[in-house]
């Protein structure tokens, strides 16, 4: 056998800054659960009024997911992400100068949301698919959880800066983006050169058939003509809704809420979500891991239920704190967004690389708009019922329905048949 290289494969170093990408990226939207209340407190604006922002953030942020995916394979993926951080930036500091409602929804909402959306997910799974053959699941799993922790880390720093004013919470948001724009310029590349080798691949090889050979790189919007009956497609769309439901749009908008609610301290539940996000990055790099070498499919199952579980229990957490809320914390940590690597795994198995990662572009969409209209939800609900109880009962019972609309994933292996020539 030849002899294994020392040299560290460049598409480590492609991984390491998508990384650094994703987590700064998240950093603006850390700030929807630290800077609810002193909106309110400022404007006089209701939970409703923010939330609606945040919803309005999560609807753009996940209907930009394809329409990137479509474009990294126009234009390059270093040319995106690029515009994506500049665009950031431009919002962050937008932001400080916000003083009526709609300006919050046009910035943190629109602007904030394309941006962001531009480097969700479907980042991580452009680059594992395009530079790992080994380890892709292992690779997918720490990008996805750049993702979700830059969210959840970046919460303490914020809560201390808060206290000073709230816009100084922007200089994080900023900071990361241009830490991030300067190592994408250095060192991101789009694809391995030719003659080179995806990292575990023997040599370079051609990309995997494509159910769906296009006549150029693959739209948007054909993709989800072809898929939009298929069954897997589907359930995956149906179960990441509730994912974001129960994620970015209930816990990361209203757990701060709700735990002050509880007479916790803001500076108290900010550690907890900071705590999630440390504890996502061993509970999502895992979730890859299972997910190459176990049924993807059991997993999500597995996943689903038991986050349904912590939700039922999470009022009950709030009220007694102590040790019975340290277990919700540390059990929705390591799954807050482990679903991502057996999603991937599935619809890319189902259509191959590049429009499986396209339609998991529109799967992220669904898991946005899940995250939108919980956000939304929970600060009506809150404002009318002056608790989030309710909120938290449906959210589990919802989780436990997606665990059983995943069954129906539970198909053959073999991808969907070409569709008929026009």
């Amino acid at each position: 056998m030849p002899a294994r290289s020392r040299r560290l494969h460049p598409a480590w170093t492609v991984a390491a800054v998508g990384f650094v990408v994703l987590l700064a990226s998240a950093a603006i939207r850390a700030t929807f659960g630290i800077l609810l209340e002193p909106l309110m407190d400022e404007f006089g604006w209701s939970h409703s009024d923010i939330s609606a922002a945040a919803s309005i953030n999560l609807v753009v942020f996940g209907l930009a997911a394809p329409f990137a995916a479509a474009l990294i394979e126009r234009v390059g993926l270093r040319r995106v992400v690029s515009a994506a951080l500049l665009l950031i930036g431009l919002s962050a500091a937008l932001i400080t100068q916000v003083t009526q409602l709609w300006q919050l929804y046009l910035v943190w909402g629109l602007m904030a949301g394309a941006a962001t959306g531009a480097v969700a997910p479907v980042l991580a799974a452009t680059i594992a698919g395009r530079w790992f053959v080994a380890r892709r699941g292992l690779v997918l799993g720490m990008l996805t959880a750049a993702n979700s922790t830059g969210q959840l880390v970046f919460l303490p720093l914020m809560a201390h800066l808060v206290h000073d004013g709230w816009r100084w919470t922007m200089l994080v948001v900023g900071g990361a983006a241009a830490v991030a724009l300067v190592a994408t310029l250095a060192a991101l590349r789009d694809r391995p050169a030719a003659g080179e080798a995806a990292y575990g691949a023997e040599a370079a090889e051609p990309p995997p058939e494509d159910p769906f050979p296009p006549t150029g790189r693959p739209s948007a919007f054909a993709v989800l003509r072809d898929v939009a009956r298929d069954r897997v497609f589907l359930a995956l769309a149906g179960s990441f809704f509730v994912c974001g439901a129960t994620t970015v749009g209930l816990i990361a908008v209203h757990l701060i809420p709700a735990a002050h609610d509880h007479g916790i301290p803001e500076g108290r539940a900010a550690s907890l979500m900071a705590a999630m996000g440390v504890l996502d990055i061993a509970g999502t790099t895992g979730s890859g891991w299972l997910t190459d070498r176990h049924d993807p499919e059991k997993l999500l199952i597995g996943y689903y239920v038991g986050r349904g579980i912590s939700l039922l229990i999470l009022p009950a957490a709030l009220s007694m704190q102590g040790g019975v809320l340290t277990l919700f914390t540390v059990f929705y940590g390591l799954d807050w967004i482990a679903t991502v690597p057996p999603t991937v795994a599935i619809i890319t198995r189902r259509l191959g690389r590049e429009r499986g990662t396209v339609a998991f572009g529109w799967i992220f969409a669904a898991h946005q708009l899940g995250g939108a209209a919980a956000a939304y939800a929970a600060g009506a609900v809150r404002d009318q019922t002056g608790t989030y109880d309710g909120v938290f009962f449906v959210s589990g019972g919802l989780c436990v329905a997606a665990a059983m609309l995943i069954t129906l994933a539970r198909g053959p292996r073999v991808p969907l048949a070409e569709p008929a020539a026009a």
